[in-house]
């Protein structure tokens, strides 16, 4: 007896200690995010249509790769896959998160279908994803396919009833975007090779374990279905496939050096450790699994995009269209005006290497075209470069940047309307007699203020370079926001070109570009992080201030239905990225506790939602809405990106240890439940405030957030 409860004993220990050594890794659900929201509760309005969710991808890829090996259930729908679809059309080389990309779909087969039939129906029961692999049955085939990747290599396992037919399915005229040519062939018995055209040139060169019979094309009306057919074995049909945006040459050598003659058990399981050394660099202890399992999830989502476009070689295409080589890895553009916000730091005190290159990619981009690229809206390229430079990153020309930033800041190219804003102040809106969520006219208040902010970013580098003439010009302009606020509504406003306020004015109706880009003026007004206590003096009071934060997170949505617009709390949207720094509008108004209910409510609310626990409040913008989590669950933000320093909030676990390249880090450790910080301390020391440096962190001391009710 005495025996059996010693055995007992052991095998409960055993059991927890091997709870407590799970690895990040596989706290990862890869579905997470892909889930729509149809409740009106959490919505924020009755749906007539489908909203816009987290718009991200269940499939294989490694951080920030080439390739994004992933089901598409409906073309030209975010990342091509939603999880309350029921039909798969095959699987993409490539995705974003976004309404482009989905290049090169290739869906094994048996039996017969044609050019405008061959999706298979599915079952989320018989469908499983981790980080570097994802699988799925087919019903309508009885294929079980399995998918796992390399950088810029695909490889796909298909299991088929014995005695089948093997047939693959390419249909290259489809894509998340307008393909303008495309082409298949067949060189070899093993082997086919070809490209896709779309936004972007995608090469592909495809090397079976089966003999390829032959390649048909099924005609319709609308379509050519290019089928290759295979000889029959009763083993799986296994394809290696090496991708290259340069030439069919390139992707051959990428799947040489990557992939061809690994086995995919061995492919599968390097994508997993590649995973585990990134996500390992964090570590959190207490908390829930749930919170765990978003917390990891979140991160690992934090590093999808932007995406390698350089081969193994070096080669790229630039953006005048050349094959060239410069010796760094050449990425995708960040998307900006979603991720300078958070991502784009995280990105770069975790992968500094592959930021620097980024920051590369972007250079050599803005000195084809004469201005530094940016996403969307915005000139925040600026706030990324100056931010990562002020943290340490100098793998770069620093003088290229800053000239194409200071460009971008004075002459009329990637921003708009310079001469005016230069001149007045502001950029002034249009008189719209009565304006729509869709009517398109400036988006004048959100440029004022995000160009005010972004003068800031350039000023920084300016002082940091020592052009005192560019800073102080700069400087001056970085209280340009304070231009488009209206004392008598206490509302950032539209200015009309006479200095008078835009008339018909509904501070509670969302606008896509009229006035406000994505927001209305409660999201809208409460952005100036590079100063934020020249905001809150905007008002008559602090208590006048705090009032109206008050306000925006009690006043109920009036249920206006757009796109992009979901999630709130109050008027605060959860689901879109403009006021995502608001809640920490409190702490200049010493009422930090208060910010603190806002962000544990976002957390422990607005990730996994809906019936299945998989939704976002709204889109993640390739890892905006991701890392905005991962911050806050650690207990510190990027509350001004361009500054190299965080905002101190109370983290959602105990202890996070945090490591930077090689074996630097710090940790932080929260002391008590309550919502109040009592006390930061540094190394022992005290911080006074609520803002630890960047410099600080670095130096690999214990961060010390002590709390009370």
């Amino acid at each position: 007896m005495k025996k059996n409860i010693f055995l007992i004993a052991i095998l409960l220990l055993t059991i927890s200690y091997s709870k407590a050594q799970k690895s990040p890794v596989n706290y990862v659900n890869p579905l997470l995010g892909t889930a729509t929201l149809w409740d009106p509760k959490d919505l924020g309005f009755v749906p007539t249509r489908r909203s816009w969710g987290g718009e991200v991808f269940p499939g294989s890829s490694l951080p920030n790769a080439m390739v994004q090996l992933s089901p598409v259930t409906k073309f030209h729908s975010g990342s091509g896959y939603q999880y309350e679809d029921t039909v798969i059309y095959g699987f993409i080389h490539t995705s974003k998160g976004h309404w482009n990309l989905c290049n090169v779909p290739l869906m094994p087969a048996t039996g017969t279908f044609t050019p405008d039939d061959y999706k298979s129906a599915f079952s989320h029961k018989n469908e499983s994803a981790h980080p570097g692999y994802y699988q799925v049955y087919l019903e309508r085939y009885a294929i079980n396919a399995e998918l796992t990747t390399t950088l810029r290599c695909a490889f796909h396992k298909y299991t088929f009833k014995p005695d089948e037919h093997k047939k693959l399915i390419a249909d290259l005229s489809m894509a998340n975007e307008r393909i303008k040519s495309w082409n298949i062939q067949q060189e070899g018995d093993h082997v086919f090779t070809g490209f896709q055209q779309g936004g972007e040139k995608i090469y592909f060169y495809a090397v079976s374990n089966h003999q390829i019979k032959n390649i048909d094309s099924l005609k319709s009306d609308k379509s050519i279905l290019p089928v290759i057919n295979f000889t029959d074995a009763n083993k799986p049909l296994e394809l290696q496939i090496g991708f290259s945006f340069v030439s069919v040459k390139n992707a051959k050598e990428n799947l040489e050096k990557e992939m061809l003659g690994k086995t995919f058990t061995q492919v599968r399981n390097e994508a997993t450790q590649t995973w585990e050394r990134l996500l390992s660099k964090i570590t959190v202890t207490g908390g829930s699994e749930r919170k765990k399992g978003l917390f990891y999830s979140c991160l690992y989502r934090s590093f999808l995009w932007p995406a390698l476009r350089s081969d193994i070689n070096g080669d790229f295409t630039d953006m005048s269209g050349k094959v060239v080589n410069k010796g760094f890895n050449y990425y995708t553009e960040p998307s900006l005006w979603d991720d300078y916000r958070n991502k784009l730091i995280l990105l770069g005190l975790l992968t500094p290497k592959v930021t620097n290159d980024v920051i590369k990619s972007l250079i050599d981009k803005g000195e084809i075209n004469g201005f530094m690229p940016t996403f969307f809206h915005g000139d925040h390229a600026s706030v990324f470069i100056t931010g990562s430079y002020l943290r340490g990153l100098r793998g770069y020309n620093v003088d290229s940047a800053y000239k194409l930033m200071l460009k971008n800041a004075t002459v009329e190219g990637t921003r708009r309307y310079v001469a005016e804003y230069n001149d007045k102040g502001y950029i002034s809106e249009l008189d719209v007699e009565h304006p729509v969520t869709t009517t398109v006219t400036k988006a004048a208040v959100t440029k004022t203020l995000e160009y005010a902010y972004d003068d800031y970013a350039v000023a920084l580098l300016a002082k940091e370079l020592k052009d005192t003439t560019s800073y102080k010009m700069l400087m001056k302009r970085t209280g340009n926001y304070k231009n488009v606020f209206d004392p008598s509504t206490q509302f950032m406003r539209g200015r009309l070109a006479n200095g008078e306020w835009v008339k018909n004015f509904d501070p509670y109706y969302p606008y896509f570009e009229y006035m406000y880009r994505e927001a209305n003026a409660w999201q809208s007004t409460f952005f100036a992080p590079h100063d934020p206590y020249g905001l809150v003096a905007l008002f008559p009071n602090k208590a006048a201030f705090e009032k109206k934060l008050d306000d925006m997170f009690t006043i109920p949505w009036k249920g206006y239905e757009a796109e992009n617009f979901s999630g709130f709390i109050g008027q605060y949207c959860q689901g879109n990225q403009p006021d995502h720094s608001t809640p920490f509008m409190y702490y200049f108004v010493n009422k930090q506790e208060k910010s603190q209910k806002i962000l544990d409510t976002i957390m422990n609310h607005y990730y996994g939602m809906g019936k299945d626990k998989l939704a976002y409040a709204g889109m993640d913008d390739a890892g905006e809405m991701s890392s905005w989590f991962v911050f806050n669950a650690m207990g510190f933000y990027p509350f001004s990106p361009a500054d190299p320093k965080y905002i101190v909030s109370v983290p959602l676990f105990d202890k996070v240890n945090f490591k930077f390249s090689g074996n630097r880090g710090f940790t932080i450790i929260k002391k008590n439940k309550g919502k109040k910080i009592s006390s930061i301390t540094y190394g022992g020391k005290k911080v006074k405030g609520y803002f630890i440096a960047d410099a600080d962190l670095k130096k690999g001391k214990v961060l010390v957030i002590d709390t009370k009710e």
